[in-house]
C-alpha cells in the first residue's frame, strides 16, 4: 500500500482543518467511509461531498445507513438527487422529500424509471390532502401521470391548467377519458382543447365517450377511417342514436367512392389509419 494512502486512512477519523478539507476530495473509498465517522463532518461538508458526481456508490450506500448523518433535509435531498445513490436508499428517501423536490426529481433526465415512478406515486398519494393552490402548481408543472390524474379529477380550476401542462401525454389523456364516471367537464374540455382535440386517437376516444359533446363527435366522423367507423358502429359500443350517424357516414363514403370510380376521377387520400 502507498505510504501516503496509509497515512490518509489513519488520519481520516480524526482529521480537521486543511487536512480534513483535503481528504474530503480523496478518491479512496475507505478514506471517504472513515471520514463519515469524523466528528468534524457537518452539514455543509456533507453537502459538498455529495456534490461530487463520481462519488463511489459504496460511500453513498454507507451514508444512507447512517441516520445521524441524514437528519438534515439538505443532506437527504442531496443524497436522493445524486445520480449514483443506490436505488433502495433513494426509494426510502422519497417519503421524506418536499412536494416540489419530488416534482423536480421526476423531471430529471438521468433518473431511473423505477425512481421516477416512486416519486410520482408519492405525489399522487399526497394529492387528496393538498390545498387548491398547490394542486394548481402541480397541474402546471407536474409530470405526465400527475397532470393526467388532475385532468381526470375534473376540477374546473385545475383542468384547463393541467391540459396545457407541457409534460402531459396523449396516453394520459386517453386514460382520463377511459375512466368510469368521469365528470362531464372532462370530455367537454378535451374536445375544446386545440392540441388534444386534434389527435386522432383522442377523437376516437371522445366518440366512444358517453358524455362527449355531440357537435364535436359529429365533426370528427368525416376524419375517421371507414374501418374505425364500422368498428364503432357495431352493436353494443355506442348508443343507437349515435350509431345511425356512423352508419350514415360509412354509407356516404361508399357511395362517394362508387361515384368517383364510375366517373374515373381518382379518389382523394383516405384519412390515416
Amino acid at each position: 500500500m502507498d505510504e501516503q494512502l496509509k497515512k490518509d486512512r489513519e488520519a481520516a477519523r480524526t482529521a480537521a482543518g486543511e487536512q480534513f478539507a483535503r481528504l474530503l476530495h480523496h478518491t479512496d473509498i475507505e478514506v471517504l467511509v472513515l471520514l463519515l465517522a469524523n466528528p468534524v463532518l457537518d452539514e455543509p461538508q456533507l453537502c459538498a461531498l455529495l456534490e461530487r458526481k463520481t462519488l463511489p456508490v459504496e460511500v453513498l450506500e454507507e451514508l444512507g445507513r447512517r441516520k445521524a448523518l441524514t437528519k438534515s433535509y439538505r443532506v437527504k435531498r442531496a443524497l436522493a438527487f445524486h445520480v449514483r445513490t443506490p436505488r433502495l436508499v433513494s426509494l426510502r428517501l422519497l417519503r421524506e422529500l418536499y412536494l416540489m423536490d419530488l416534482v423536480q426529481l421526476t423531471l430529471m433526465p438521468a433518473i431511473s424509471a423505477e425512481l421516477k415512478r416512486g416519486a410520482e406515486d408519492q405525489l399522487l398519494a399526497r394529492l387528496p390532502q393538498l390545498p387548491l393552490g398547490q394542486k394548481i402548481t402541480l397541474a402546471r408543472r407536474g409530470p405526465a401521470r400527475l397532470a393526467g390524474s388532475l385532468v381526470a379529477e375534473g376540477h374546473p380550476q385545475l383542468l384547463s391548467v393541467a391540459l396545457d401542462n407541457p409534460h402531459l401525454t396523449e396516453a394520459q389523456i386517453l386514460k382520463a377519458l377511459a375512466r368510469e364516471k368521469s365528470p362531464a367537464v372532462v370530455p367537454l374540455s378535451i374536445a375544446r382543447h386545440r392540441k388534444w382535440s386534434a389527435s386522432y386517437n383522442v377523437r376516437l376516444a371522445l366518440v366512444r365517450h358517453p358524455l362527449a359533446p355531440l357537435a364535436s363527435v359529429l365533426s370528427y366522423l368525416p376524419e375517421l377511417t371507414v374501418s374505425d367507423l364500422r368498428e364503432l358502429a357495431a352493436p353494443g359500443i355506442l348508443p343507437a342514436a349515435l350509431r345511425k350517424y356512423l352508419e350514415a357516414e360509412v354509407a356516404r363514403r361508399i357511395s362517394r367512392g362508387e361515384k368517383l370510380a364510375a366517373s374515373g376521377i381518382p379518389r382523394p387520400p383516405a384519412p390515416p389509419e
